[in-house]
């Protein structure tokens, strides 16, 4: 059993409260013992945590000194880490992607025992490596220090770092998103992570045994990076409440967390929200259908608990019926099982209500459920009392009535997929009505589309502003080297929502000017005609 106290510049602060980790298997196997294990161990009836195989970690939880201690190291480590140069903050991240490299197979086991399905964990390890690749990183540090000058000047526009980066990563990806907080780093911000309690194990593991060293290594001061573990609401607001806060990096549903971004502007903090995602689908009549297929059975991944897979279809008319084939085909092979199986995609829903009362209304309404609809047991067998949900496939024939259905307006965070056939129409208006559709989503993370004419792809791709991600004919969930990995506005990210490059978006731009010679009196009132006669400012080399 690993054990992990709060890590408050750079050294562990042990705690009389802790949270015990179960590993999922073993959870899946004996539920009752391992949940009662869990509540005495943490009671502090009993002490014998790492004589269980079952128990894989325990984390300390913090209290408000304790985030208050958190907060200050922070506070004191970003100014100095702000002037460290560029370069070495960046190598951050350089290191990083080669530490995931290495230690993949262990990042990997570390998800599966938090009960992700292996294939999924490889997958958000995947994101990892996309995120800090040489090219995204590239990217964004070209952005981080552009310099232009003349005879007289160097002119630079630089992103600083706004301070002091508070990051609350989602329950379920917490150790993967917690990793998005490097990019704060590398920014020049000190970082504040609060792990959940329900799954702390993963962000501990990675930023204490991956990311602290490497901070180490260049020589980042204590204070830096610091994890805490607690009461979500508690820390939240402690976090809104403090002036030492700058940013508030926040994961989670929209009804908390666009109230709390609100909140956060009001105290003069800037927000950074990544929410829900309702995202959508097109394939259009021209699309291949077993690629498209193929892709929309992503929506089942975790048994469509994760926030950018496919959340509703739009088929042409023409090919619904045979897209529906296939997709059904498709998604007959998907069935749950213990995480460390290979072949296994689904996860146990535990909050299984909401999935029936959409799918209730859903029917109600004229929907028909093609295949689903039932809970399971870890065999696949169809129980009243199972852990796991059956992939759910809903046709939903119309485009106009469509978000009147709480399965195609809103977030489906469980495996239900509705299929939306809009009525036989010309083409011409048809494309209109549908991309007037996908803009309409009060959601905006991502969107894809399924169509092989290049005049078709051409209207999507410059009339299609919702989501921060619009992908053509690839996976909808795949990851894409240079394109961020999450963002988006709407009830995803808020007004101020986008494409989310977090070493871009914990920062904010700066000019500056370096003069040389220069008189200021003609500086100041030089005509424009004359600054042209002089000659034009050119880019140098950073």
């Amino acid at each position: 059993m690993r054990s992990y106290g709060s890590y408050v510049a750079g050294r562990d602060v042990p705690s009389d409260k802790w949270v015990y980790c179960v590993r999922a298997s073993a959870m899946l196997d004996d539920v009752l013992p391992h949940l009662t294990l869990k509540r005495q161990l943490e009671q502090g009836r009993r002490d014998d945590g790492a004589d269980h195989p079952g128990i894989v970690a325990r984390c300390a939880v913090a209290d408000a000194d304790v985030v208050q201690q958190a907060l200050r190291a922070a506070a004191d480590a970003a100014p100095v880490w702000g002037a460290f140069p560029l370069a070495v903050r960046v190598s951050v991240m350089h290191r990083l992607h080669e530490a995931v490299r290495r230690q993949h197979d262990t990042l990997v086991s570390v998800l599966v025992d938090e009960g992700h399905p292996r294939t999924l964990a490889e997958w958000e390890i995947a994101g990892v490596l996309h995120g800090t690749s040489p090219e995204t990183v590239g990217w964004c540090e070209e952005q981080m220090h552009r310099e232009y000058g003349d005879e007289r000047r160097r002119m630079l526009l630089v992103r600083k770092p706004d301070g002091v980066v508070a990051l609350s990563p989602p329950q379920n990806a917490a150790a993967v998103n917690s990793l998005l907080g490097v990019a704060a780093l590398a920014a020049g911000n000190a970082l504040v992570i609060k792990a959940p309690r329900s799954t702390p194990y993963g962000v501990m593991y990675m930023l204490r045994e991956l990311v602290a060293p490497i901070l180490d290594e260049v020589g980042a001061p204590p204070g830096t990076l610091n994890i805490v573990c607690g009461h979500p609401r508690n820390i939240l607001q402690q976090w809104l409440e403090s002036p030492l806060v700058d940013d508030l990096f926040i994961f989670g549903s929209s009804e908390v967390g666009i109230p709390l971004g609100e909140e956060a502007v009001r105290r003069g903090k800037k927000p950074i929200l990544e929410l829900a995602g309702n995202d959508g689908c097109v394939v259009w009549h021209d699309a291949d259908l077993d690629r498209a297929a193929e892709a929309l059975t992503e929506c089942f991944f975790g048994s469509g608990q994760i926030c950018m897979v496919p959340n509703y279809v739009i088929a042409h008319p023409d090919i619904a019926d045979q897209l529906l084939e296939r997709l059904i085909r498709l998604v007959g092979k998907i069935r749950p099982g213990y995480p460390e199986d290979p072949d296994v995609l689904l996860s146990p829903v535990l909050k299984t209500d909401t999935f029936f009362q959409y799918l209730s209304q859903a029917v109600e309404s004229g929907g028909r459920v093609l295949t689903g609809g039932h809970r399971m047991e870890i065999d696949g067998q169809v129980s009243e009392t199972g852990l796991f949900l059956e992939p759910t496939v809903l046709r939903v024939d119309g485009l106009a009535g469509a978000r009147d259905l709480w399965a195609v307006a809103r977030e489906t965070f469980f495996p239900l997929l509705p299929v939306v056939v809009p009525a036989a129409a010309p083409d011409a208006p048809l494309l209109d009505e549908v991309i007037a559709f996908l803009n309409a989503n009060a959601y905006g993370l991502r969107n894809s589309v399924w169509t092989s004419g290049p005049d078709t792809i051409e209207q999507f791709v410059s009339r299609v502003h919702n989501g921060g991600l619009l992908k053509i004919n690839d996976s909808h969930i795949g990851f894409v080297s240079y394109l961020a990995t999450h963002g988006g506005g709407g009830l995803t990210g808020g007004p101020f929502g986008e494409s989310n490059y977090p070493m871009l978006r914990t920062s904010h731009l700066q000019g500056i000017s370096i003069g040389q010679g220069v008189h200021p009196r003609h500086a100041a009132l030089a005509s424009a005609w004359r600054t042209e006669r002089d000659g034009a400012a050119v880019e140098v080399a950073a």
